[in-house]
């Protein structure tokens, strides 16, 4: 599948920017700030100056919210984004509630108990976002995450994503009879993506801590709906033959 840019002179912008560079300089710029994000509840606010505003925005990570200082901008963190930067780039401090600064498996724990399929959707996450997609939350098309290959700004999402657990287990409700993926295949057809499934095998490593992850495997599988219009006499090849 091509990229669908939005409008002319995307693609001369995307292509000499790529995603990993606008991490590596969020990173490098979060690091150096020391930068601290606060725990509230199922989120992680954090408040920035102007250039790493503009770092966050760039490199996609969290929603600016409207504050009333012109100097300070604040950016709310889903949980996948908070523990990706604390956990696998080391650059944000999480600090709760008590103002103590969350270790990673305080933080962990925290997240867990606030959505019990955390582990799986954050092997999922992390598992795109080292391939440097860009991974935004899906939640308005019934997925768990779409993925753009470059800025939003400039391209359209490319795959509806959906994290699954291998194994029989409540965590892995979704697609369990044929209903469930005609409808979501579906439903991503019609707004132009590919439905892709990661599955997430924990090896029974369990989720105890944050390291356990490393243990964990991942398969990815795309779904796609044949689309019985389409003749195969359209093909040049099969004319020829």
């Amino acid at each position: 599948m091509k990229p669908r840019w939005k409008g002319k002179g995307s693609e001369a912008k995307a292509l000499p920017d790529p995603v990993s560079k606008q991490v590596s300089q969020l990173q490098s710029s979060l690091i150096q700030s020391e930068t601290r994000g606060l725990l509230s509840s199922c989120s992680v606010l954090v408040e920035v100056d102007a250039e790493l505003a503009d770092l966050l925005n760039r490199a996609c990570f969290g929603r600016p919210r409207i504050t009333a200082e012109k100097d300070k901008h604040q950016f709310q963190l889903d949980m996948e984004e908070a523990f990706y930067l604390c956990f696998s780039l080391k650059c944000l401090k999480v600090v709760g509630e008590d103002g103590s600064i969350k270790s990673n498996e305080e933080l962990w724990e925290h997240l867990k108990s606030r959505k019990a399929s955390f582990p799986v959707s954050y092997k999922a996450y992390s598992h795109l976002r080292h391939k440097n997609w860009i991974v935004r939350s899906g939640l308005q098309y019934g997925v768990d995450f779409v993925a753009y290959r470059h800025h939003p700004a400039l391209v359209h999402s490319e795959y509806a994503v959906l994290a699954l657990s291998e194994g029989d287990n409540d965590l892995n409700g979704r697609l369990r009879v044929w209903s469930d993926v005609h409808c979501t295949v579906r439903l991503c057809g019609s707004v132009a993506k590919t439905l892709l499934i990661v599955i997430v095998n924990d090896n029974s490593q369990g989720a105890i801590s944050p390291s356990c992850l490393e243990c964990y495997t991942v398969e990815e599988q795309t779904i796609t709906r044949w689309n019985p219009e389409q003749s195969r006499e359209d093909d040049p090849a099969v004319l020829q033959s």
